[in-house]
């Protein structure tokens, strides 16, 4: 079929006689584009029904599958709108949209369709025959668009708010409105998680496992569950499209690490807090973690370095930061000083009275002794304590954000770090007492020592003379 750009009107007219609810068929003949069995069935559904959700590991397809998806709506509906969302503007512009050009770029309907960086529209039509991308923030967002012919794409849709999707599906009251939702499935809670789950009977639902899927690297997902082992979380979400099974026994959940490595903040305050975890084994890193206000940097993590050298590294990455970040006056160091931290901290002293640093200072944290609210006897110790201060700001800011307001906390997108922070358990002392699960025991399942996690909740942490009640971090 050739599409000339002067007739534009019997172009449309052909296009809907032969694909109006045959997506598969126009992704084939007009994209160039080879599904997949499950795209084809997901397809199939949105052509047919109203609602479907598709849950999923990483590196399926499911950026191609809605991109294809797109432009059929487009070509094959009257007057058409179509909505595409995601949690960030990273995923939302980067990934979806970029992917939405390239298969334009080389299909057949590109003389009718004109691409910017935030719409989509059919030419002669800009007003009212569109698609437009727009980021999942808020849900006035999603809120003013009617047509008899509507499509809302929700991409990475475990990460949406449930106040944005209500939104959305206030918004979708037409007979001829469809709603896909794709994405990994993080979250045990929410409007995604209810698609599978309790709201399943209102829903064309899919599962794809990434071992499935021929555009997946198996060398790759064999290293990943070798490595975080087959009832893990991360291989349960990130490989085979299953929800987690949310133990009772982990510290922090995942959903609450993944949503704070997918936002955005913006940096605040005047200080700069680095958090050290020395490494005591060969194999354990030593890691750097850098944070001003809610947001924390991407880490610094070296194999096998002296605690001269570790010191050195400290110190250039406060110079660094503040280079970046003129207005920060004050710089925190703190550092795990239990077993070689010590020598460590020891030397950051001396070199910050040798150099005269003014405003730095170093923090040092035994892990292993009494908590700073040691009159509560909530927990067996500081260690535990720092986790359960870091898990609270997480669950606070998680909570702001399913009301529809921001994370307001970021942590670097560090796979080892996520993984970290959600696979440590923990358990009940006979006094008590909450106790983190220790380091060794961690590695006895196959794991690794927390390293990065230790070092991001070292930066989180309280000082020793600050009162426990006012407990939030600064910046908070």
């Amino acid at each position: 079929m050739s599409i000339k750009p002067y007739n534009v009107l019997a172009a449309l007219t052909d296009l809907v006689d032969l694909y109006w609810d045959d997506p598969v068929a126009f992704a084939e003949d007009m994209l160039g584009f080879d599904p997949d069995n499950w795209q084809r069935k997901a397809m199939s559904d949105v052509s047919k029904y109203p609602r479907t959700s598709v849950r999923s590991g990483q590196g399926v397809g499911k950026t191609a599958f809605e991109a294809a998806l797109v432009m059929w709506f487009l070509c094959c509906r009257p007057n058409p709108k179509v909505v595409c969302t995601a949690p960030t503007k990273q995923q939302l512009h980067d990934v979806l949209w970029a992917e939405v050009a390239k298969w334009l770029e080389k299909s057949l309907v590109k003389n009718l369709l004109k691409w910017t960086k935030t719409k989509i529209y059919m030419v002669g039509h800009e007003e009212r025959w569109f698609a437009t991308a727009r980021t999942a923030t808020k849900p006035e967002n999603m809120q003013g668009f009617h047509e008899d012919y509507m499509l809302f794409i929700v991409d990475e849709a475990s990460g949406v708010a449930d106040p944005i999707m209500e939104a959305i599906l206030g918004t979708l009251s037409g007979d001829e409105n469809k709603l896909l939702m794709c994405g990994n499935p993080t979250r045990t809670s929410g409007v995604f998680y209810d698609s599978h789950n309790r709201d399943r009977a209102k829903f064309r639902t899919h599962k794809v496992d990434s071992r499935d899927s021929k555009r997946t690297s198996r060398e790759n997902i064999e290293m990943l569950i070798e490595k975080y082992g087959a009832d893990s979380d991360v291989i349960r979400v990130r490989v085979f499209g299953e929800f987690p099974k949310a133990e009772a026994d982990a510290f922090i959940p995942l959903e609450l690490a993944e949503t704070a490595a997918s936002a955005k903040v913006e940096v605040s305050g005047d200080i700069l807090h680095l958090g050290v975890d020395v490494a005591r084994f060969g194999d354990d890193e030593t890691v750097i973690a850098p944070r001003i206000g809610m947001k924390v940097f991407p880490l610094q993590c070296y194999n096998k370095q002296d605690t001269m050298v570790t010191a050195g590294r400290v110190i250039a990455a406060g110079r660094e930061t503040m280079k970046l970040y003129p207005r920060l006056r004050r710089v925190e160091i703190k550092v795990d000083d239990s077993g070689v931290g010590g020598g460590v901290t020891d030397r950051l002293n001396e070199v910050i009275a040798e150099e005269g640093l003014s405003g730095w200072r170093v923090i040092p944290v035994n892990n292993g002794s009494k908590p700073i609210d040691d009159e509560q006897d909530h927990y067996e110790n500081r260690g535990t304590e720092s986790w359960a201060i870091m898990r609270t700001v997480l669950q606070e800011a998680f909570s702001k954000y399913l009301q529809g307001e921001p994370m307001g906390i970021e942590l670097p997108p560090d796979e080892r770090l996520i993984t970290q922070l959600s696979q440590r358990k923990y358990r009940m002392t006979s006094k008590g007492r909450i106790a983190l699960e220790r380091k060794e025991d961690m590695k006895k399942r196959g794991l690794d020592s927390p390293d990065r996690a230790d070092a991001v909740i070292l930066s989180f942490v309280t000082e020793p003379d600050m009162q426990y009640s006012n407990q939030r971090p600064s910046g908070w």
